[in-house]
């Protein structure tokens, strides 16, 4: 009994015979003691001895120390000095966490949306065929732009565009795909395509790429299926009776091709009719077969797991054609129906932008969704529909509550002959003021489907354009080439079986003044180059100051590098036969950008007319002709050569779009304001 209880009180110890563990002790007080070897005090009724005994110890002479037992440290732990410096940082701790969340929440609530890839940069426009030939075919191909990457990456784009370069028996310049799933040997093969993703994300660039699905070849294995009947591929193009005398079709209604002549077409296998919007050898597919849009999606699903980041869905408004087939109404009602050949001779009201078209579309950018829930990944959508009207145009935006196209393409500047200020304003104004609220807008001077714009409009123009894409809100898209002035070919000796006039504005791109331009090592190439390269070409404007890629690049790092140009306010403030004058800015920065473009001939402008609190004179921040660049103006008279365009720059706090008279002249995409003190934007403005 006597060792149990020397047991049970082994749980105390005794502050003057206790032996201190060494490793523990940090309160030098407390002095070690090491009791003799024989002593009673190793006897095992006493290897753990007692500190308290019956009574309460001592503790005022006591300090913390480490490797206090628990009795000990609650002792302490409740004397002020010790509790009130230890809540106090738990409570400083719970309301600086507060505090974060709540300023998190608040910054997240007021920030405008980010912009996203396809809005933060321009895009450059590619004719892969015209590029860069890599392996002396004299076909520009997939491993020639890969190759030329580095040179793109020189102009501060963001989006690489690449037009068709799917497997085509190259009718309608590869328009008539034989197989959506593969790439024509003449660009080269899927590994190559994968090899060029792979580039193009390594440099931080996006890549989309043109789709049509209207229509495919007469070559593509569906027609083939659907000509002979076979299972579900029947009816997966317009099929039609139609009746055959003396060798002659006679179809079933007045509907034109693009190209002219009856839209129907006799097929000798199927003895039926079957409709083509386009070429003969491009028959439509019927898309109101729900197989039909399955194949369309698995196919944009294809090409989304190859890494594409978006694409270009060129002539949607053909989609759909009027199932009753009535014939369409003469433009000329007194002309004989007989001589009706040409497309501008029929009003389109039922063989374009039918009831369901839009649902089409939106079902495409449904998919694509899919593909863009990963971060950083969205997938861009834009859609192509020549011809079509503004309003039309811009319901290809979606609806409020129903998104559609990220933007519809923007061709209108692309289709300007004659240069006016007039003409460029109408332009603005008439994409400006019709776009739907909160959507972004997108700019382009030129494409494979247009003259060059030094063809066009004449070589003084390319710098103006442009200053002018890269200076208004949105997009600009540029057209491989037109950064260097380079124009259409002559019409001779062209070996290829296409519209020769659609054929000018796609000659290889002039990299030097060897052989060829650069394009290729080649003997020959398939298209000629034209014969302006040895001055016109990247190596030669690289070195010249005052050149167009200069001013390019300049123009597009100041684009990328100001949120004036890619979130301010456009306000214009005049224009007339000569000239376009419109200003950028944005609230919470002093500062803004005057734009002053000439369209017609030498012109004077007084600033100070327009503007009532501009600064008699201000810095020049970009010039069409560089020796201006960082000069001051005089605001009062500023004279301006034909072609000739200005960037100026002021500090104002009186910002023109809060200003009654101008409101109605103002517009923004994605309204925000600048805060300098955090250097943020917010949407409170």
């Amino acid at each position: 009994m006597a060792e149990d209880k020397g047991k049970r009180d082994s749980i105390g110890m005794s502050m003057k015979g206790g032996r201190t563990n060494n490793g523990f002790v940090q309160n030098e007080d407390i002095l070690e003691t090491d009791p003799d070897p024989g002593s009673p005090e190793d006897s095992p009724q006493h290897n753990a001895v007692d500190i308290f005994g019956p009574a309460e110890p001592d503790l005022k002479d006591v300090r913390p120390y480490a490797g206090m037992p628990k009795e000990v440290l609650f002792r302490f732990s409740g004397q002020a000095r010790y509790r009130v410096p230890r809540e106090a940082l738990f409570w400083l701790t719970v309301a600086s966490v507060l505090v974060l969340i709540v300023a998190t929440i608040g910054i997240v609530a007021i920030s405008p949306k980010c912009l996203d890839w396809w809005q933060a940069g321009p895009m450059y426009r590619i004719y892969p065929r015209s590029f860069k030939d890599s392996d002396k075919d004299g076909n520009g191909d997939l491993k020639g732009i890969q190759d030329k990457l580095d040179y793109i990456t020189t102009l501060n784009i963001k989006t690489v565009w690449i037009t068709s370069f799917y497997k085509s028996s190259l009718k309608d310049f590869r328009h008539g795909v034989e197989d959506f799933r593969e790439i024509d040997p003449i660009f080269g093969t899927m590994k190559n395509f994968e090899n060029l993703v792979a580039a193009i994300h390594d440099k931080g660039l996006k890549l989309i790429i043109d789709f049509i699905p209207n229509h495919t070849s007469d070559k593509h294995a569906w027609f083939q299926w659907s000509r002979n009947r076979t299972g579900k591929y029947t009816d997966y193009y317009i099929w039609h009776d139609c009746t055959r005398e003396n060798g002659k079709t006679i179809p079933p209604n007045n509907w034109l091709s693009v190209y002219g002549n009856s839209s129907w077409h006799f097929d000798e296998v199927r003895n039926q009719c079957y409709f083509h919007q386009f070429m003969k050898e491009q028959p439509d597919l019927n898309f109101r077969n729900p197989d039909v849009q399955e194949e369309i999606k698995e196919i944009i699903q294809f090409w989304l797991s190859k890494g594409v980041d978006g694409f270009s869905f060129d002539a949607v408004q053909f989609l759909l054609e009027a199932k009753h087939l009535r014939d369409e109404a003469q433009v000329n009602k007194t002309q004989m129906p007989d001589t009706v050949t040409h497309y501008s001779e029929l009003y389109h009201d039922f063989t374009t932008t039918q009831v369901g078209m839009h649902d089409i579309v939106r079902s495409f950018r449904q998919t694509m969704d899919r593909y863009s829930r990963e971060p950083g990944r969205y997938r861009f959508m834009g859609t192509e529909a020549h011809g079509e009207n503004i309003a039309k145009t811009m319901m290809y935006y979606g609806l409020p509550f129903i998104q559609e196209a990220d933007f519809p393409f923007n061709s209108y500047l692309g289709k300007l002959d004659v240069p006016s200020g007039n003409s460029v304003f109408e332009v603005i104004t008439s994409w400006m003021e019709n776009m739907p609220e909160g959507k972004w807008p997108n700019w382009m001077t030129g494409g494979p489907d247009n003259d060059r714009l030094t063809s066009r409009l004449g070589k003084q123009y390319v710098n103006i354009m442009n200053m002018l894409v890269f200076t208004l809100p949105g997009t600009p898209i540029t057209y491989y080439g037109e950064e260097i002035g380079m124009r259409n070919i002559l019409a001779t000796n062209l070996n290829e079986t296409y519209d020769v006039d659609t054929l000018l504005s796609k000659s290889p791109m002039q990299w030097d003044n060897s052989s060829n331009a650069g394009f290729s090592e080649g003997n020959h190439t398939w298209l000629p180059t034209s014969s302006d390269y040895h001055t016109v070409n990247v190596d030669v404007q690289k070195t010249q100051p005052r050149s167009a890629l200069k001013l390019y690049q300049e123009l597009s790092l100041l684009h990328a590098n100001e949120l004036l140009l890619s979130r301010g306010w456009f306000c214009y403030l005049r224009n007339d036969n000569h000239s376009v004058v419109y200003t950028r800015e944005l609230d919470g920065i002093d500062r803004v950008f005057v734009m002053v473009l000439n369209f017609g001939e030498l012109s004077l402008l007084n600033l100070k007319e327009m503007i009532s609190n501009i600064p008699t004179r201000v810095r020049i921040r970009l010039s069409t002709n560089s020796a201006y660049k960082g000069r001051e103006i005089d605001t009062h008279a500023i004279t301006l050569d034909k072609g000739e365009g200005l960037i100026l720059e002021y500090n104002t706090r009186n910002l023109l779009h809060h200003q009654t008279a101008f409101q109605d002249r103002c517009f923004v995409s994605n309204r925000a304001c600048y805060s300098s003190v955090l250097n943020i934007l917010y949407s409170l403005c």
